[in-house]
């Protein structure tokens, strides 16, 4: 698997911030309906800090992605549910902010979230649950190497609604994207 080296040395991953709240709402705010129904973004200040708050590093690691040249913010990627012990894993989520979307960033960044889930979390899993009719998320994972294992039925509540998801997973041993 091979990502557009120009997206990688553009981006920077980073633990989300108290600084990132103002210009993280305004993003999530302009960005709301073009992630109906997939996601559903912190768009309040109490939503944001409860957010921020669950990034512990330990039970979920909370990130912004970043243009390195601007520091504009381009998109959000967490490792939710880290479980240790003998499963070592953790859950994915991303979502691009307007107007960075559908300009491989995200796709860079989640390679860098997945070097930092094996190398510093220390993890051997990540899984993406997706819902199928979510083509551009299926596309990126697949892209960087996930396998698809499953689908689950009235999986994840979203929105007032419990909603139907594919399972994909990448493991530590699988060949990764090369990141320069």
């Amino acid at each position: 698997m091979s990502l557009k080296p120009d997206r990688i040395s553009q981006v920077a991953l980073r633990p989300v911030a108290a600084d990132d709240e103002e210009g993280f709402l305004e993003l999530a705010r302009l960005s709301a309906d073009f992630h109906h129904p997939w996601v559903q973004l912190p768009r309040t200040p109490s939503s944001f800090l409860s957010y921020l708050s669950r990034s512990d590093q330990v039970n979920a690691a909370c990130m912004v992605l970043c243009l390195k040249d601007q520091n504009d913010l381009v998109g959000m990627i967490n490792i939710n549910d880290i479980v240790r012990g003998p499963y070592q894993k953790g859950v994915l989520g991303y979502a691009a902010f307007l107007p960075h979307a559908g300009k491989g960033y995200m796709a860079a960044g989640v390679a860098l979230a997945l070097r930092h889930a094996f190398e510093h979390l220390d993890l051997n899993r990540i899984e993406a649950d997706i819902q199928p009719g979510n083509s551009a998320s299926v596309r990126l994972v697949q892209r960087l190497g996930f396998r698809k294992e499953g689908f689950s039925p009235g999986f994840i509540k979203i929105a007032g609604l419990w909603r139907d998801h594919e399972r994909w997973a990448i493991t530590r041993d699988m060949e990764l994207p090369a990141i320069p």
